[in-house]
């Protein structure tokens, strides 16, 4: 791919290379979303399937309560489970993302597989990010929801900002909110498209499915099918529209290094193999 050219970008213009760089590399950023997701998808299938079993009729009550007691306990270890399978999925496709943006946009190829190994060490301090991030912009949701809306615009690029920059949950928050100053408005547009999007692929992939569920809500085998395809169907969605939110974002990133910190003129120094040091966080793959 060639190197896009690194200058000011208006918010059309990020959005249109949002979907130019999807659409050209569909099949690398749809397979870093699902490959991670495929464990999420078979521990919910796996959920259904054991919450929905059958009990024999008219067992002894003590055998009765025996396996409820088991299911119950074996549900609860398959919730846990589930939770730490989705964030590790969720941590290793967002960032490996952010990866596999920063290298195309900087005219360089890379695989799937080189984009997922290059979390490897990454998971902590990208959890990190979100929890921190998540905490302040749930403090900010309790004070009347506008500053938690207004925070969660700032700490928009913070996750580019800490896997690309190699910083620690607090200084890539301090990071993003730095360089998102003004410019709140462009982030909190990204994700009113990222919450179309959601809106859209969930009524094409998962409402039907829903609506099939409650008419066959006094069949047992059938809500087992209808519940397989819901969570099949929300996967699909996933994976077609999680990667627009991250490769925004990661964009966006960049337009704002480029105004701020004339980034476009630091990558054009490394190129031509100037001596001067590039300065304000360089994403250490320049080096």
């Amino acid at each position: 791919m060639e190197n896009l050219e690194l200058r000011p970008l208006s918010l059309g213009e990020i959005l249109d290379r949002t979907f130019s760089v999807y659409r050209r590399h569909f099949l690398l950023f749809a397979g870093i979303a699902a490959i991670p997701h495929l464990l999420v998808l078979a521990v919910q299938l796996l959920q259904i399937f054991l919450k929905a079993a059958p009990v024999p009729a008219a067992p002894p009550v003590t055998q009765q309560l025996q396996a409820s007691g088991a299911l119950l306990g074996l549900g609860f270890l398959l919730g846990i489970l589930g939770l730490i399978v989705y964030v590790v999925a969720m941590l290793l496709s967002t960032g490996a993302t952010v990866f596999a943006v920063s290298e195309l946009y900087l005219g360089r190829a890379i695989t799937i597989g080189e984009a997922l190994r290059r979390m490897r060490g990454e998971l902590g301090a990208l959890f990190g990010v979100l929890v921190l991030s998540g905490m302040a912009i749930m403090a900010g949701f309790v004070l009347l929801v506008i500053p938690g809306i207004y925070l969660l615009c700032r700490f928009a690029v913070s996750v580019p900002a800490a896997l690309l920059e190699d910083l620690g949950p607090r200084s890539a928050l301090e990071r993003s909110y730095g360089l998102t100053k003004d410019f709140a408005k462009r982030a909190f547009l990204i994700y009113v498209l990222y919450f179309v999007l959601i809106f859209a692929a969930a009524s094409l992939f998962q409402w039907p499915f829903l609506y099939g569920l409650t008419l066959s809500r006094n069949d047992p085998a059938m809500v087992r099918v209808w519940s397989a395809l819901m969570q099949v169907g929300g996967f699909i969605a996933g994976i077609l529209v999680t990667p627009v939110m991250t490769i925004a974002t990661s964009l966006f990133y960049y337009d704002l290094r480029v105004r701020k910190e004339a980034f476009d003129l630091q990558v054009m120094m490394k190129a031509a193999g100037g001596s001067a040091a590039l300065g304000g966080g360089v994403p250490s793959m320049l080096s």
